[in-house]
């Protein structure tokens, strides 16, 4: 089942300070000297809400009303061209973006943070040109122009 995008800051914050069975407050597993784990999934939600913020900033007329989903996989049977790595439904003006297709069917050249963020943000920009009818480089045409 599809679940709304979230912001990022929503999904770092939820499970601090929990004081379970009178045991105290608990601490991060890294400790005090180590940045915090980050899991697939709060990085996917990051880097598609910051992708949709940045859309909606560009489009905020045509973007108004749309609502994007995200779900791990496609439930209904695989097509010829292969795995949907999102659907778009232009009637119900909605985007349900696929997590695990995104991230693992695609083979990057380089496995790091920047690959893969641009990797996602790619995949909600081709979403979104796809609802409105239009381009994928006429979405955001400055996003990766690198000097």
């Amino acid at each position: 089942m599809p679940r709304p995008v979230s912001r990022a800051h929503d999904s770092i914050a939820r499970g601090r300070g929990r004081d379970r069975h009178g045991r105290g407050l608990r601490s991060a597993v890294t400790g005090p000297h180590l940045p915090l784990l980050r899991s697939r999934l709060s990085f996917f939600d990051s880097c598609v809400s910051s992708a949709l913020e940045y859309v909606r900033e560009l489009w905020p007329a045509e973007l108004a009303k749309v609502t994007v989903h995200i779900a791990n996989a496609p439930t209904g049977p695989l097509t010829t061209t292969g795995v949907d790595r999102w659907q778009v439904d232009r009637q119900a003006r909605a985007i349900v973006l696929y997590r695990i297709p995104i991230e693992r069917l695609t083979q990057l050249h380089r496995d790091d943070d920047w690959h893969r963020r641009s990797l996602i943000e790619s995949c909600v920009f081709r979403a979104v040109a796809e609802l409105l009818g239009k381009d994928p480089w006429d979405i955001a045409p400055e996003r990766y122009r690198h000097f």
